[in-house]
């Protein structure tokens, strides 16, 4: 009987017990897809820093993608797990994932992002691939062979929720916005109420006088 929650898209992220067992897993998934055991989309071996940033140290795309696995899902995945995302969240000012998902309470969260972001360790070598699965028993096996833990999302789970991160960002910056307005409203009626407090003072200085000495 086939399991109705079965999706057959998924992302994978894999860490090992030894770093060099990524890359052989790598090679491990090209040769499941060449033999028709799995569907290959993107794949990418990474390290993440001390500082969070995440690098792709070897990496593979499907024919059909232009570019390298950079331009798809995994290489927007490395930007949100590794820094401030591009384009997609506003260039500079970006939005890293820690600042939608607290990561230390992920174990009670049902966060994909901050699933996925705890297998990337820092330090450490980890894999993540787009892939189709007949089964689960196929990736799963070969990765555990090589030491390896998998976590599996399916790819519309993790669409979802970067749209979600997108959406959350955008209100953010909204929100900011509107309260950088309302200081500088705020700013400029003390600014304007100060200068008819002069204004008074010089056409009143008696009264001025007066008030001060009362």
């Amino acid at each position: 009987m086939s399991n109705p929650a079965f999706d057959p898209d998924n992302v994978i992220v894999v860490g090992f017990a030894e770093d060099d067992r990524a890359y052989e897993a790598l090679t491990t998934l090209k040769e499941l897809a060449s033999q028709g055991q799995i569907g290959l989309d993107e794949a990418a071996v990474l390290v993440r820093d001390e500082d969070g940033h995440i690098d792709a140290k070897d990496q593979i795309a499907d024919p059909g993608f232009a570019g390298t696995a950079s331009g798809g899902l995994v290489g927007l995945l490395i930007g949100i797990l590794g820094g401030p995302l591009g384009v997609l969240l506003g260039g500079a000012t970006g939005l890293a994932v820690g600042s939608l998902f607290d990561l230390a309470d992920a174990d009670d969260s049902d966060s994909v992002l901050s699933e996925v972001s705890k297998t990337v360790k820092v330090g450490r070598t980890s894999l993540m691939a787009t892939v189709v699965e007949q089964s689960l028993e196929v990736v799963d096996a070969a990765m555990a062979r090589l030491s390896g833990t998998v976590v599996r999302r399916s790819v519309a789970d993790v669409e979802a929720e970067i749209a979600a991160a997108e959406a959350a960002q955008r209100e953010a910056k909204h929100k900011a916005r509107a309260e950088l307005r309302q200081a500088r409203r705020d700013k400029h009626h003390a600014d304007a109420h100060a200068k008819v407090e002069e204004l008074k003072a010089k056409l009143h200085p008696d009264h001025k006088a007066a008030a001060a000495t009362a």
